[in-house]
């Protein structure tokens, strides 16, 4: 069962890595839910910026895929800064009618990251349940 669960775990690094590291042709496809700003992706310097950090993490959690147990503070931050980013943009866009499409874009893809990944560390029963925990021990 445990190896059930880790490669659940291991399957939904890559999945949530890759989507990262497409950010920027998804936002090219489907500009109302993921980009915000008019034009192409690359028209804004500060999502350009977005997407170099989340290129950046992405890559990180493919690799972090290999071992999660090594990795969970990062696991952690993904998930944690994934569901900060995603409220933060939800109510940007309930404020904002021109930027409704990311209430069906990347809002609920950055909740649904988190939520799979938290529920999915806790189910592989890797260690603590926050990050630092194991250096107070």
């Amino acid at each position: 069962m445990a190896t059930s669960r880790m490669l659940l775990l291991r399957s939904a690094l890559v999945a949530v890595g890759l989507l990262m590291l497409l950010l920027y042709p998804i936002s090219a496809v489907w500009p109302s839910g993921w980009a915000w700003h008019e034009g192409a992706p690359h028209d804004s310097r500060y999502f350009m910026m977005i997407v170099g950090l989340y290129l950046t993490l992405g890559a990180f959690l493919v690799n972090a895929a290999r071992n999660p147990s090594a990795h969970l503070s990062l696991i952690w931050f993904a998930v944690w800064s994934s569901a900060v980013h995603a409220v933060i943009m939800g109510v940007q866009a309930l404020g904002a009618e021109d930027h409704r499409g990311h209430l069906w874009g990347d809002v609920p893809a950055l909740l649904l990251a988190a939520v799979v990944l938290a529920v999915l560390v806790r189910a592989a029963d890797l260690g603590p349940d926050r990050p630092g925990e194991a250096t107070r021990r």
